[in-house]
């Protein structure tokens, strides 16, 4: 019984001499390589300043763009409110240039026979306009006729 414990114990130091000599040799492969490994290593911690520089840059680039936006949405809101006004302004114009169109339309064929032979004789000048602006449309508006 003893030898066979002998025995066991042999196999069991066989087993642990193999990987000890495995091991041994990772080992020396590991010291071999920890030159490149420390090379690796301070090439990867230069490449991550790199980038967070880079971050940094993109970042303070990004709010410079972004205020300079945010300016030219300011400026555009007021062109904005700026046409609106004059927009309003305008259809008010038409609106009261085509109530007075419609106005000189409306009366009688009598009358507009009349008007159509007194405008050949004497033509009648016409009503005193408030702008130049409704000057020009009173001028588009006979060009479309």
């Amino acid at each position: 019984m003893e030898w066979l414990l002998e025995v066991a114990l042999l196999a069991l130091l066989t087993v642990t001499l193999f990987h000890a000599v495995r091991l041994e040799r990772a080992l020396g492969v590991l010291r071999r390589d920890r030159g490149a490994l420390e090379i690796l290593v301070a090439s990867f911690n230069e490449s991550t300043a790199l980038a967070e520089q880079g971050i940094e840059r993109l970042r303070s680039t990004s709010e410079g763009a972004g205020r300079q936006i945010a300016r030219q949405i300011e400026g555009g809101s007021s062109l904005r409110q700026d046409l609106t006004f004059l927009i309003e302004r305008g259809d008010a114009t038409a609106d009261r240039l085509d109530a007075i169109v419609r106005g000189t339309r409306t009366t009688s064929p009598k009358v507009a026979a009349r008007e159509q032979v007194g405008s050949q004789e004497s033509p009648e000048p016409p009503p005193r306009l408030r702008s130049q602006a409704e000057r020009d449309l009173v001028k588009a508006l006979k060009l479309v006729r």
